[in-house]
């Protein structure tokens, strides 16, 4: 586990110290595919956030809007591990035109203990998952709801419910209709097999097939799952307890206001948030992105949502018995310091050739 409570490192830290920290709680923030597609840059008390463009899904995700989803959720979890330790995070976001990679800058220069809040959605940060499949029938604290959509609101972006049947039975629909639009281009399923190793890899990315089922769960309604099985049979025993059909559980849209590069950022911050906190309530999310892939399919989502915002994730929320094991980089794997640039700028000047 890269996560290190504070209690169990020495006082005091160096800048690199808590820069590492910080990178080794970022990096289990959620992204598409756990595809990871961030790098960090720590010089003196300053963090740099940026895109890696190398990680992009170029078929599912051609404009990088869930890269930057994904990039905006490490943000969120770089700030939480800020505020763990003591430090009030001041940030930069978007855009900087001599950098299109860049994502954001976080300095710590001032100190305040963190919030009984804020230590509660750090706390979540290893044991929150993904869950791929359905739920069991438990509802969830009746005031979950609205604290997610301030969680949302925090961020410019809003958390809508589909709370009837026939609003449930559309996004459905869409979701199945997507996927098998996809599944139709050979890019895109080349694309998906590459981020989907067998069983037994070695590998700390992509979607491990101990984190989806082997078999589409029974729901009502039916949100379709992505197939990364391919049919190879890999992936987890169906583990039901309660039911034997499962339920969609609370089906959610998370929109913004506007379709641009900050947008997703912020939405990114506002999923992790989001994510974290239905943890502490002992929920899990699982997260549909292929509704909002098919650009006429999206399109239709907004007509449906009727106040021309943009629908940038497709979220449920629920109760489930089997959690799935998630796999991330090491951090000094994404991670340059000060003192490995200086060393790189050294070995590349003409005095030490």
């Amino acid at each position: 586990m890269n996560v290190i409570s504070p209690q169990e490192q020495q006082l005091p830290r160096t800048a690199d110290e808590v820069a590492a920290y910080v990178v080794g709680a970022a990096v289990w923030a959620p992204s598409v595919h756990n595809t990871q597609p961030w790098r960090f840059t720590a010089a003196g008390t300053e963090i740099t956030l940026q895109a890696d463009v190398s990680r992009q899904l170029r078929v599912a995700d051609p404009h990088g809007r869930e890269m930057l989803i994904s990039c905006g959720a490490a943000l969120l979890t770089a700030k939480l591990a800020l505020r763990s330790l003591g430090y009030v995070p001041e940030t930069r976001v978007l855009p900087d035109p001599a950098d299109p990679l860049f994502i954001a800058r976080l300095r710590w220069r001032r100190q305040a203990p963190p919030a009984a809040a804020e230590e509660r959605l750090f706390s979540q940060l290893t044991r929150r998952r993904t869950h791929r499949g359905g739920f069991e029938p438990v509802p969830p604290d009746p005031g979950l709801l609205e604290t997610l959509r301030q969680d949302a609101a925090c961020h410019g972006t809003a958390l809508r419910v589909a709370a009837t049947d026939e609003a449930r039975a559309v996004l459905a629909a869409i979701t199945k209709m997507a996927e098998h639009v996809e599944r139709l281009n050979p890019a895109y399923v080349r694309e998906l097999t590459a981020w989907v190793p067998p069983p037994g890899t070695t590998r700390l990315d992509g979607v491990s097939a101990s984190s989806y089922p082997a078999r589409p769960d029974a729901m009502s309604p039916y949100f379709a799952g992505r197939d990364f099985a391919s049919g190879r049979g890999w992936g987890l025993p169906s583990s039901t307890v309660i039911s034997a059909t499962r339920f969609a559980g609370m089906v959610c849209l998370l929109t913004t206001p506007s379709d641009d590069p900050l947008a997703w950022v912020n939405a990114g911050q506002a999923l992790q948030q989001i994510l974290l906190r239905s943890a502490t309530f002992g929920i899990a999310a699982a997260l549909h992105s292929q509704p909002v892939e098919v650009g006429w399919l999206r399109d239709a989502i907004r007509t449906h949502l009727g106040d021309a915002s943009y629908p940038q994730l497709l979220l449920r929320l629920g109760t489930v018995i089997q959690n799935a094991v998630s796999l991330r980089r090491p951090a000094d794997s994404v991670l340059t310091t000060g003192r490995a640039l200086q060393l790189r700028a050294e070995l590349g000047s003409p005095e030490s050739a």
